[in-house]
């Protein structure tokens, strides 16, 4: 089975259908999936630039990094967890679409840049925040930081570019 048709069976299921708006009693399902996919996404990026922020030294100076990750990070996580729910479901309503969609491709590309970014702080410049924790960042943290917000703004801007393309 070729990805063509495989995107098309997504396209013709009965989940993708609903979504569409195809099927009586079904009208409000896209707005409303896209509605959830928009909020969960807006929770992600906003708790994740509020870290970032603290990074850069720009907000929360008084707080440790730590425990301020500690803090948000399980919301950005659930919020990430709904976003790629909703925004799997808003796939499948248009996959080929979508899959043809240079801006929703250069969305995933930020989001894997941001991935990639995320694990090399992690296993790197966090791995000593005990020595930083309460005072400047070092210039590897600056840089996750300010990496970080630039991706999840590319995640936000691509995202909604390919919703007004598709």
């Amino acid at each position: 089975m070729s990805i063509h048709e495989i995107l098309i069976m997504l396209e013709n299921s009965a989940i993708a259908t609903a979504i569409n708006g195809d099927k009586p009693g079904t009208e409000w399902l896209f707005a409303i999936v896209e509605t959830i996919h928009v909020f969960a996404l807006t929770v992600v990026f906003g708790s994740i630039a509020m870290v970032d922020l603290r990074l850069l030294g720009v907000t929360f100076r008084d707080s440790p990094v730590s425990r301020l990750s500690a803090e948000i990070l399980p919301y950005t996580w659930t919020a990430w967890c709904m976003a790629a729910l909703f925004g799997t479901l808003l796939f499948v309503s248009k996959a080929e679409t979508y899959a043809d969609n240079w801006q929703f491709r250069a969305k995933f590309i930020c989001m894997a840049l941001a991935a990639v970014n995320m694990a090399v702080f992690h296993f790197g410049a966090y791995r000593l925040v005990q020595r930083w924790d309460t005072s400047e960042p070092p210039a590897a943290a600056k840089l996750a930081g300010a990496l970080s917000l630039a991706f999840w703004a590319g995640v936000v801007v691509f995202g909604r570019w390919a919703g007004f393309t598709t």
